[in-house]
């Protein structure tokens, strides 16, 4: 056997036992996580076409243009190279070897030529900004910050060697035999590194062209074994972990619906996560696929206001955990959903919290979801962050204190205020019309059931917002009713703070009404209430066609059954509740109201749509103290209160109510006012300017004690 093949299996057959130990033992602990049989629920179509846009097309990735195109280029850079692999390796044993297939035609060689000079040119960018960031990567301004970033630096010089090495075995292959080198000038920068090695004759070139042959083998080999021990695991992992996300996004409604008859409970039954082999595989695979790349940090808006969440950290933590756990998870029988591990029964085990993430970290999160549209490889943050809650919730029955009276209120009047079911309906007294509250079934000649919600029922500012829905609705002629006292909270700041038996409590309470009364198209004003009714309800068996009244405006305003009028004179900027932006993907139709307003200027913020950000009120952060750095709803309506916007416009009650207060704490209420969207569109009309339409009564004409709401 020639001594370059006994070299290159012997390199070879050794980094893949290395390697391979590691996969197989990262993939044993995967698979000690609970099941997750949903996720298998994903059809292929849906799953080749997850791996199409995110993996093979990067989406995410080039949101960030920079940094992106040069992950582009290094990742497809690695797919087309390896057929650079295959033909190393056919050279060990035959230097004629040519891809069955393929062969050596012009288009490979010129492929496998342009990508060796982009990966090196991408290379060349990722130093820069490591260079450039590598000051700041301490502070915590830096989406570094806390990463692993001299790992970075290896992979960096490892990639470069197999991009070296491949060159200059290819450059000397081109002044050795001319058959051992086919591809001619399409080959470009082969013939380059060729060029400049001519000097040193076919004979120095033959013994280079084997050395740089096995040192690329063994640098690609060192390079694995690499991977499968660093943070650059995603290489592997994130195809895997992209294929089994959550379709069409990993937002909206949460993932798991526990169990939570009481007759199914036994004293083994946990609810949620305590110990890291209570989640399930999915996320345990989260975990690994974790780049640390720090996007979901850049975005959360505990994190950027100098609260200790940083959800990059907290992936960071877990996976940790369960690297140090490994030996307990891998020697135990693997349990059952619902139920305790049995090593846990038997060995006393730290909990997660306090002692891997520490409470203010795990009560900080707002389960916004920028973190989740941040990440590149899919990973599901606030899944993971909730199911936490739940145990220190159920399980351990530690909270914030502040959150219990919110608990009570709910489980006790049925709102979080307390204020009790029979305030429900008293918004619509200043109503010039009569809004039908359903006794029992909703009447055949009404289209919609309104689901006002608590704060749109109860709050004062609240409520304006829902009374201008309301008339607009009216003025647009939708037929449409409300339960009034037999409305109740849905659940959802329950299920957000970790109650999941209250809320399922809640909902089945909630679909038991819906049903009484033959509900089948709901409006909704709260983003919340929209998101938990649309999305959670189904799980409980309540299936309903769910809209949102900004949705609804935007069909009545493209209709023209509303045509805004000249009423309102101004600039406008648009705050995207969470819940309805990026959970639910209603971006567009709040503005394509706005837009239809003559005298309204709509101007964006920096961070808005899919970067929008949190008002601070999600995750039942609405009735807990925010003590730790500065508050949420500051940072966001300072950055509104910098378009030189007069309106600061939204579509959520919540929203509304934080944006409000931090309006005033601004001492700028005078200047600038927060107004629903229904509000904006009815001030538009108060003018007399705008035509409003009564479905097929026609135009109501402009001025008319109709058009003033007389």
């Amino acid at each position: 056997m020639p001594v370059r093949i006994a070299i290159g299996l012997a390199v070879t057959v050794v980094a893949l036992a290395v390697a391979g130990r590691r996969f197989y033992w990262i993939t044993r602990l995967v698979r000690s996580g609970q099941p997750a049989p949903e996720r298998w629920e994903n059809g292929v179509l849906a799953r080749a076409e997850a791996e199409l846009t995110e993996v093979a097309g990067q989406r995410k990735l080039l949101k960030w243009t920079v940094p992106g195109t040069a992950h582009f280029f290094t990742m497809w850079g690695f797919t087309i190279l390896l057929l650079t692999i295959i033909e190393a390796y056919g050279d060990l044993f035959d230097k004629t070897f040519a891809i069955w297939g393929i062969g050596h035609t012009a288009a490979v060689g010129f492929l496998e030529d342009f990508f060796i000079v982009a990966v090196l040119a991408a290379l060349v960018v990722f130093a820069v900004i490591r260079v450039k960031n590598e000051p700041a990567r301490r502070q915590r301004e830096s989406r570094f910050y806390g990463s692993h970033t001299d790992a970075a630096w290896i992979t960096l010089a490892m990639i470069a060697g197999v991009m070296i090495t491949l060159l200059l075995y290819r450059g000397a292959q081109v002044n050795t035999k001319p058959d051992q080198f086919p591809y001619g000038w399409w080959a470009f920068a082969s013939h380059v590194i060729g060029s400049a090695l001519h000097p040193l004759g076919s004979g120095v070139n033959s013994v280079l062209a084997t050395l740089f042959l096995l040192l690329n083998v063994a640098v690609i080999m060192g390079f694995l074994v690499f991977v499968a021990h660093s943070k650059h695991l995603h290489i592997f992992a994130a195809p895997f972990n992209v294929a089994f996300s959550r379709r069409p996004r990993a937002l909206g409604g949460l993932n798991r619906t526990p169990d939570m008859d009481m007759e199914n409970v036994s004293e083994d039954t946990v609810f949620g996560v305590g110990l890291v082999e209570q989640f399930t595989w999915k996320q345990m695979l989260d975990f690994v696929t974790c780049t640390e790349c720090g996007r979901c940090q850049s975005a959360c808006p505990a994190w950027n206001t100098g609260k200790p969440l940083s959800p990059k950290l907290v992936v960071m933590s877990l996976r940790d955990n369960m690297f140090a756990s490994s030996q307990r998870l891998l020697h135990q029988p693997r349990a059952t959903a619902g139920e305790e591990p049995a090593a846990a029964q038997t060995v006393e085990v730290e909990t997660l919290v306090p002692f891997t993430i520490e409470p203010d970290v795990l009560w900080s999160c707002t389960t916004c979801g920028a973190c989740v549209e941040q990440c590149p490889v899919d990973i599901e943050h606030v899944d993971a962050i909730v199911d936490m809650r739940r145990y220190e919730v159920l399980m351990e029955s530690r909270f914030p204190t502040e959150a219990g009276l919110m608990l009570r209120n709910i489980e006790n009047q049925g709102d979080p205020w307390g204020l009790g079911q029979a305030k429900r309906a008293e918004w619509t007294d200043v109503l010039d019309f009569e809004v039908p509250v359903v006794t029992g079934t909703i009447p055949d000649d009404v289209e919609y059931l309104y689901w006002v919600g608590c704060a749109g029922a109860l709050d004062e500012r609240a409520r304006k917002g829902v009374q201008a829905t309301a008339r607009m609705l009216h003025r647009a002629g939708v037929t449409f009713a409300i339960l009034g006292p037999r409305e109740s909270c849905t659940g959802d700041p329950a299920r957000r703070l970790g109650n999941e038996y209250l809320y399922q409590e809640q909902g089945k309470l909630n679909i038991a009404t819906l049903g009484e009364v033959g509900a089948k198209k709901i409006i909704a004003s709260c983003p919340h209430c929209f998101n938990t009714i649309k999305n959670e309800y189904p799980a409980l068996g309540g299936n309903y066609e769910v809209i949102h009244h900004a949705q609804l405006l935007e069909h009545l305003v493209q209709e023209r059954r509303l045509v805004p009028g000249d009423g309102y004179q101004g600039k406008v900027t648009y705050h995207d509740p969470c819940y309805l932006g990026r959970h639910n993907r209603v971006f567009e139709e709040p503005r394509t109201v706005i837009n239809a307003i003559p005298g309204a200027t709509n101007i964006e913020m920096k961070r808005c749509k899919e970067r929008g950000f949190c008002c601070g009120a999600g995750g039942a952060r609405m009735w807990m103290e925010e003590s730790i750095g500065k508050r949420v709803n500051m940072e966001r309506t300072e950055e509104a209160l910098g378009t030189g916007a007069d309106v600061v416009s939204t579509a959520c009650p919540y929203c509304m109510i934080m944006l409000d207060d931090a309006v005033r704490a601004n001492a700028k209420e005078d200047e600038v006012r927060v107004l629903d969207l229904s509000q904006l569109v009815e001030e538009s009309m108060l003018a007399g300017t705008g035509a409003l339409r009564t479905g097929s009564e026609g135009a109501i004409s402009p001025g008319s004690p109709e058009a003033d709401g007389e």
